[in-house]
């Protein structure tokens, strides 16, 4: 028999969570963020369950050839442009859109030979000070664009550092600041996306054509210290498992590695298929939350390679073979993750090959 971990993606859910955004961004074009496998839910899956929006955003040049040559026609655009001038005949074959971050990528583009002319998201550094030209340099490369293809279809891209954070207003609204800047030169029409998950919730003034939700695909806030359930989302992946054996614990019995759970008390303890080889996080604490049978119980003890320890003591039905859920229905990825001082991001992205997925029925 197979081993019991799996992860359940519920396509419906994720349709839901794109018709919440629609409701936040209303006609503003949804370029879906499926980097990283899509969070861990299955590029082509989740692409297909997402399949009306306008476009899709990843990361890995295969990533996008993958989804053109799965039949996908929406604009995919590579978050992280090219890397050499190979790459651009690939983004023009393919008719991708790609990032411009840096005066290198903008050398090799205006050096190339080719004919194609894909289309190009200037990326500007307003803060964040990761990629990105600065303002005054946006204008410049703008204009060696425009001069290189008169034609040339361009949109100003820029990306905020902490829209998640409901303390903090002043660094977006410098941000939008020094954006504008550079949007005082541009002629009408110039099509610009600034909007992440959580700008897409917090800041509308900031949808302007294109919006680039992820994590609001997948059914988790972007918010810190809410959850989901809050805007109306919908968990689409359930990662779950069983309970494959009971320990009887003595007051004074410690567990697992390290011993650093002792038992204070009696205690009867299942012991789960599922460890941090899977992606469940090793530094999760005793205390962290799970489901057995649907009901609320706790982690206790250390993550283990392919097991963890849960605590069944006062839980009289649940035994082996009975269905642990690890997070997703019933229990917020944002839940477990704060519990182990996380994010759902990088749980999400964090899953394992080895993991079984199974796609729920649309």
């Amino acid at each position: 028999m197979p081993r019991p971990l799996r992860a359940l993606i519920n396509c419906s859910a994720l349709q839901h969570n794109l018709a919440v955004i629609h409701k936040h961004v209303h006609k503003t074009r949804i370029m879906a963020v499926v980097k990283a496998n899509a969070y861990g839910h299955g590029l082509l899956r989740t692409a297909q369950a997402l399949n009306s929006v306008d476009g899709f955003a990843v990361l890995e040049l295969e990533a996008a050839i993958q989804l053109r040559e799965a039949g996908f026609n929406q604009s995919i655009l590579l978050l992280e442009g090219f890397f050499s001038t190979d790459e651009i005949d690939v983004i023009n074959q393919y008719r991708l859109s790609t990032v411009i971050h840096c005066q290198d990528q903008l050398s090799m583009l205006l050096a190339h030979k080719e004919t194609g002319k894909p289309d190009i998201y200037l990326k500007i550094n307003t803060g964040m000070n990761r990629l990105g030209f600065r303002p005054e340099e946006g204008i410049s490369a703008q204009n060696q664009l425009k001069q290189w293809r008169p034609d040339a279809n361009i949109t100003l891209m820029t990306h905020f550092a902490s829209a998640d954070d409901s303390l903090e207003t002043s660094q977006v609204n410098q941000q939008l600041g020094s954006f504008a800047l550079l949007q005082a030169n541009q002629e009408n029409g110039t099509c610009q996306t600034m909007a992440n998950s959580a700008a897409i919730l917090r800041y509308p003034g900031t949808h302007a054509d294109w919006v680039r939700p992820g994590i609001l695909l997948y059914g988790a806030s972007p918010i810190a210290d809410k959850t989901g359930v809050e805007p109306g989302l919908q968990p689409a992946m359930t990662l779950s498992s069983q309970v494959i054996a009971v320990q009887h614990l003595a007051p004074s019995d410690r567990l697992g590695y390290g011993g650093v759970f002792v038992a204070d008390r009696p205690m009867r303890i299942g012991v789960v298929a599922a460890g941090y080889a899977d992606g469940y996080p090793r530094h999760a604490p005793t205390g962290t939350p799970v489901l057995v049978n649907s009901q609320r119980t706790r982690l206790v003890g250390r993550v283990s390679m392919d097991m963890l320890t849960i605590d069944l003591s006062g839980m009289g039905e649940a035994g082996v073979g009975s269905p642990v859920t690890l997070w997703g229905e019933g229990l917020p990825v944002e839940e477990v993750a704060r519990s182990a001082q996380t994010i759902s991001y990088e749980l999400l992205t964090a899953l394992s090959p080895r993991v079984q997925t199974v796609s729920a029925a649309l």
